[in-house]
């Protein structure tokens, strides 16, 4: 189950109110690009898509977190019976299916990273958990970045990146733009998108 566009638009608004910072439009930019390559690619919703880009962060809402943003919004979602977004909120941070290749700070308390690695075990990737990932990869707070900019730029800030995370973005902009037949770049309007916070 999901949330209307409106409503998913009116989440992240009220959580940037409790949390303010660029993860906003960045969460804006996913979600532009996520709808783009979903309507590329014929056989996805546009509409799922846009809303799942919007929300993969939602965690965000309850404070500055690493890991932590993942059990948030998870836990968030369902709490709101949404749980096509929770399985996002879990699953744009592992590219493997596993907690092991995080990047960022183990911030989590025990009960939550046992939820984490619980709900993990019970979910099954599918094109739009694939979809987000390679979203959440491009996205900047101002706009659409170039995927290895991007992964540089997360590199600068936590001092690595794991080679298989690095290998399976570029792997998933290979599989995307397959499907579409076209380049991603110009998909997702890299030279012209700039997000807009929302009005609500």
């Amino acid at each position: 189950m999901l949330p209307t566009r409106e409503k998913a638009e009116s989440l992240l608004a009220e959580a940037e109110s409790c949390n303010p910072g660029p993860w906003g439009n960045h969460s804006r930019t996913a979600a532009h690009c996520a709808e783009r390559i979903a309507r590329e690619c014929g056989d996805l919703d546009p509409d799922k898509a846009y809303i799942l880009g919007l929300l993969h962060d939602i965690g965000r809402k309850f404070g500055v977190r690493h890991l932590g943003h993942v059990s948030d919004g998870y836990s968030y979602m369902m709490s709101l019976g949404y749980d096509e977004a929770a399985k996002i909120c879990l699953t744009h941070s592992f590219h493997d299916g596993t907690i092991n290749g995080y990047i960022g700070n183990f911030d989590t308390t025990e009960e939550e990273s046992a939820l984490i690695q619980d709900a993990l075990k019970t979910v099954e990737m599918d094109e739009y958990d694939r979809l987000i990932q390679l979203c959440d990869s491009l996205a900047g707070s101002e706009g659409v970045l170039d995927i290895e900019e991007r992964m540089n730029d997360v590199k600068r800030r936590y001092g690595s990146y794991p080679q298989d995370k690095w290998d399976s973005n570029l792997e998933l902009k290979r599989h995307f733009e397959e499907r579409m037949g076209k380049d991603l770049y110009i998909v997702v309007e890299r030279d012209s998108f700039r997000p807009a916070p929302s009005a609500l």
